[in-house]
Order: C-alpha cells, then sequence, then structure tokens
C-alpha cells in the first residue's frame, strides 16, 4: 500500500465527512486509532465525522463509541449486500428490528447506508435487498433520521423504490454514482448528493458531469474511508484527513472558490444532521 500519504493543506473553513467506517481496516494496515483519525482530520478542517456501522457487528461498534467522541455522529444499518445473507440465515427482520433500537441512541442520525447492490449480490438476492430498502426507508421516516443510499449498478430501481415508498425529508445518495440526468432528477425531488474521492479520478469524467450540474445546497462530501482514496494519493489507506484533495477537486469543477463550497458543504452537513455539539 506505500507509505501513508501526508496531511494536505488545511482546509480554509471546516466541513463534514459525510459518511466513514472508521471499525474498517484494509489488508495489513493497523486498526485505526480514532484519537488519531479524529486529531489528523481535524488539522485539515475536517472537524465532524458521520461514523456508518452497516453490518450488525459495526452497528454495535459505531453505537459504542459516540458518547465518548464529540466530533463523532452516527449512522448504521444493514448494507444491502448484508441483507441478502441474513435473509438466507432467516434473521433479517430480526436484525433490521436490532437497528432499530440501536438508531434511538440520539447522537445516530443516520439510518443507512442502504439500498441497493447487483454489483456484489445476484439476482437470487434481490427480494431480500428490496424488502430490507423499504424497511429502512420507513425506519427513517418512523425515527425523523436522514437516510443514507448505497446504490450499484441498481440506479433505476433505487429511484423507483424511494418514490414508491415516498423518501424521507432528507434522504443522501452516498458516494454518489449516477449520470448528469440522474443527478438533475435526485435534485428535483430534494436529495442530497454526497461525492467521494471518486471524483478525482482521472476516469471521472460522468461523474463530473453530475456534479457540475448539481446546486451547492445539494452537495456533501465524504471519503468512504478506508475505500474511495482521493487523486493523488489512489490506491492507498483512505482516512478523513484526506477529504482537502475531494474539496478542492470538487470546487475545481464547479468553477467556485474553496471558501464558497467549504461554506455550503458544512451548512448542508448540519442541515441534514443537526448539530455535531
Amino acid at each position: 500500500m506505500g507509505e501513508r500519504p501526508e496531511l494536505p493543506d488545511r482546509l480554509p473553513i471546516t466541513v463534514a465527512d459525510n459518511h466513514a467506517h472508521l471499525d474498517i481496516h484494509r489488508d495489513d494496515a493497523p486498526r485505526v486509532d480514532l484519537e488519531q483519525v479524529i486529531a489528523e482530520a481535524a488539522a485539515v478542517g475536517v472537524d465532524r465525522i458521520v461514523q456508518i456501522g452497516c453490518d450488525i457487528g459495526s452497528a454495535r461498534w459505531t453505537h459504542g463509541i459516540l458518547d465518548d467522541h464529540p466530533a463523532l455522529l452516527g449512522g448504521v444499518a444493514i448494507h444491502p449486500n448484508e441483507a441478502a445473507k441474513h435473509e438466507q440465515a432467516g434473521d433479517l427482520d430480526a436484525v433490521i428490528d436490532e437497528i432499530a433500537s440501536l438508531a434511538a441512541h440520539p447522537r445516530i442520525r443516520v439510518i443507512g447506508e442502504t439500498g441497493l447492490d447487483y454489483f456484489r449480490t445476484g439476482p437470487e438476492g434481490v427480494a431480500a435487498q428490496h424488502h430490507s430498502f423499504r424497511r429502512h426507508i420507513a425506519l427513517a421516516k418512523e425515527l425523523g433520521l436522514a437516510l443514507q443510499i448505497h446504490d450499484r449498478d441498481a440506479h433505476e430501481d433505487v429511484m423507483r423504490i424511494l418514490a414508491e415508498e415516498g423518501a424521507p425529508e432528507k434522504t443522501v445518495m452516498h458516494c454518489y454514482s449516477g449520470d448528469m440526468e440522474m443527478a438533475r432528477e435526485c435534485v428535483r425531488r430534494g436529495y442530497y448528493l454526497s461525492f467521494a474521492g471518486t471524483v478525482t479520478f482521472k476516469s471521472a469524467k460522468d461523474l463530473r458531469n453530475a456534479l457540475a450540474v448539481t446546486p451547492l445546497e445539494h452537495l456533501l462530501v465524504e471519503t468512504d474511508a478506508p475505500y474511495l482514496t482521493p487523486t493523488p494519493h489512489r490506491g492507498r489507506g483512505n482516512a478523513p484527513y484526506l477529504i482537502p484533495h475531494t474539496v478542492r477537486s470538487m470546487a475545481a469543477t464547479l468553477n467556485v472558490a474553496v471558501p464558497t463550497l467549504c461554506e455550503a458543504l458544512s451548512a448542508n452537513s448540519e442541515a441534514v444532521y443537526g448539530t455535531w455539539a
């Protein structure tokens, strides 16, 4: 994986990492030191992080750390790929019920990531994913929480099910991967689009086109750490302190000043999740 990337230049206005998995470590990398992760992020202007637990073990872990780390808010859900496994095991509804219990914690502000993934789960898992997705949508609305959507190779069905069920007031397309027309439709429906390090990749012209038509008031930024490390460190482990690379790339695509984008990203994060204090 090479040497650990150095800290980038600090952002002029602080922003939030809208989606990270701080319980996951890649390959032979050591487990993260939460205090170090939070301190390094704050040093470059990333002073708030949404920690996402998307299987039952990581959801419990997320629930357990929030009281001791004021820079963190949490999200919990059963990932669509996990949904198919739990359906096969016969306990899908039971683990979603546990997600509902965990989500009662006052610092858990997100149901997610939930949605559909047709890349890793074949046709035999589609029904379980649809059932799980619909239950999570209902849970977010019942609890008044934001919904974070995982959408991989399933754009049409994700948008259809959100329309059928009625999306929560605060719906976030995590690691947005659709095209320009889908971005316009998401904006029309009032969704937020969260961009990850993928938007910095040389090959991601279509993704930058989608970003370019998204108004500032609908934008969020994330790492999806430890995955999707932005250029120029693609291929290495990701962490919240690397978000400035993504923010500066987004600002260039949007042709706006970095402070202007930072202000919007920060305000949007608190509009969706509330304050971290």
